[in-house]
This record gives structure tokens, sequence and C-alpha cells, in this order.
């Protein structure tokens, strides 16, 4: 056990763990998109929207519980003294973040949506440093965060001609980002007496549920004969299903900072996978490219030690 977890805090395998999530959860913009034609959902209809994330994530809940399974031979589930923590998570995780971050998709642009999004990066490690006292608020993640998120907004205003504002889709996209950051934070501290992957299973199932009910209730619909949605619905619960039990993985071993910089690799991600899969382009491939790079950048001074022998001076 103590060999897998210093594996898992080896930083080019965090990093390399990392990317291959934000990969999984970049593609899910265009990979979305694609499903809401085949299911033949249109863009305002806030109720189908929710009804299909619904089943998304209880799809996603019952394919990590039967992976988690096959992989340890027996059935898995949570404790009893886990059931709040699930329920919690539940809330942060599935059902907060993702009813806000529809509700408000449907109110504003994608490069908004992604430069909010890349937001949660900073209210984690906030979250992280200030209420739960699980780490120190050091030089390097200040500088870090900043380099990193400067990134993803050069990635997503590049080419755009729209003056700053901030409307209600745009406040129901930080409240997502900020549950989210909530979420990241619970799972740190939680995966010190549970496997992330048995938290994350049972709280998508419990999430999508309360998303499914919230969908029917207020009258969404979401039906297909085509095969191609199946397979893009059933790819929708793999990518929940592997990312977030490899995040929580990350969280349980390594600083809440050092893993959540890594999540503004996801709208670089994003934008290169929905301009290859549905021809989208919000701007230069240059500026993209520098986008990336500060991201890289941000990633690396977080993770950066000045001395090793001594332990960076914090604020």
């Amino acid at each position: 056990m103590k060999d897998s977890s210093k594996k898992l805090q080896n930083i080019f395998i965090v990093w390399g763990i990392a990317a291959i999530c934000c990969c999984l959860w970049g593609s899910a913009f265009p990979v979305i998109k694609i499903g809401y034609n085949l299911f033949n959902i249109n863009s305002s209809d806030t109720a189908s929207i929710i009804l299909f994330a619904g089943i998304r994530f209880i799809l996603s809940g019952v394919l990590t519980v039967a992976i988690f399974s096959a992989v340890n031979k027996k059935f898995v589930k949570p404790k009893k003294t886990s059931i709040g923590k699930v329920c919690v998570l539940a809330l942060f995780q599935t059902v907060l973040q993702y009813l806000f971050f529809y509700i408000g998709l449907a109110h504003t642009t994608g490069v908004k949506s992604s430069i909010i999004d890349g937001s949660s990066t900073f209210f984690a490690i906030f979250i992280s440093v200030f209420i739960f006292k699980q780490e120190k608020f050091t030089v390097s993640k200040i500088i870090g965060s900043l380099l990193g998120f400067s990134g993803v907004v050069l990635a997503g205003i590049s080419g755009s001609r729209q003056g700053v504002s901030f409307q209600f889709g745009d406040i129901m996209l930080l409240i997502s980002a900020i549950s989210y950051s909530c979420s990241s934070v619970f799972m740190k501290k939680y995966s010190n007496d549970d496997e992330p992957a048995v938290l994350s299973g049972y709280q998508f199932v419990l999430g999508g549920a309360v998303m499914t009910v919230v969908g029917l209730v207020m009258g969404g619909k979401v039906s297909t004969d085509s095969i191609k949605g199946v397979l893009v619905l059933l790819y929708l619960g793999f990518i929940s299903a592997i990312a977030y039990s490899l995040w929580g993985l990350l969280l349980k071993y390594n600083d809440v900072s050092r893993v959540t910089v890594c999540g503004s690799m996801t709208p670089i991600f994003g934008f290169t996978l929905s301009y290859l899969l549905l021809g989208e382009d919000n701007g230069k491939l240059v500026y993209k490219l520098i986008g990336l790079l500060c991201v890289v950048g941000g990633m690396v001074i977080v993770n950066l030690k000045f001395n090793k022998n001594k332990k960076e001076k914090s604020l």
C-alpha cells in the first residue's frame, strides 16, 4: 500500500493521470452536444437536459461499482458510517454542480462557461486552506494558480469581441464551480477512511436519481432510436466512472492544490476536441498554444519546491 501511495505522489504520474481525467472531461463537452442531437434535446429544454444528465450519472455510478467490484472480486458497498459522506458528495459533486452547470450553460456562451469553470481551481485551494485547514497557502500556489487560470482565460477569450459582463447564466456557472470545489475538498477528507471509487460510485447513483426525478417532475423527456445515441450515453457514463475514480485517488494521496491545478487542462482539451469533433473554434490556435503553456507552467510552479531541505514559506 505504501508503494502504491508513493507512486500516486510521483509528480509525473500525478500529471499523467490528471491529463487522462481532463481529456475525458474535456471530451464530454462535444459528446454531450452530439448526444443532444441524437436524443433530439433542444438546448433550451432544461428539464430534458437535467433528465439526460441524471440518467448519465446513474449509469456512471453503476459502472463505477461494477468495475471496482470486479477488481476486488466482491461486491463493494459503502460502510454504514459512510452513508452521510455519500449524501454530501452526491449533493455537491453531482446534484448542485450539474444542476447549476446545465442551467447556466443554457443562458451563456461556451467560451464564458469554460473560463468560469476554470475558476474552480481557485475555490478549491481557498476552501482547502482557509476552511478545512488541509494545507498551507504558499507563494507557489498563488503564482501557479494565477498563471494556470490566465492560460484558461487566454485560450477561451481569444478571438472574442464580447464585452465583459456578469449575467444570470454566469452566476449559475459560478455556483457550479464552487460546488465542484467543495466536492474536491470533501473527497480529500473522506478518502482517508473510505475508497474514493466506492464513494464516487454510490454518490453518482444517488445524485443521478435525484436529477432524474427533478427532470421528470419538470416534464423532461429522453428517448432515441439510434444505436449511436445509446453508445454516446454509455461513453458519458464511462467518462464519469473512470475520471472521478482516478481523480479521487489523486486527492487521497496529494494536496488538493497539487491536483486541482491540473484541472486547468480540461478547458484546453474541451476547446481542442470541440474543434475536432464539432468544427467549433473560439479563436486563433496560437492563443490556445500559449494558454496551454501557461497551464503547464502553473502546474509546474504549484508543485515546485524551492529548497528540498526547507519548507516553503507560507503566507
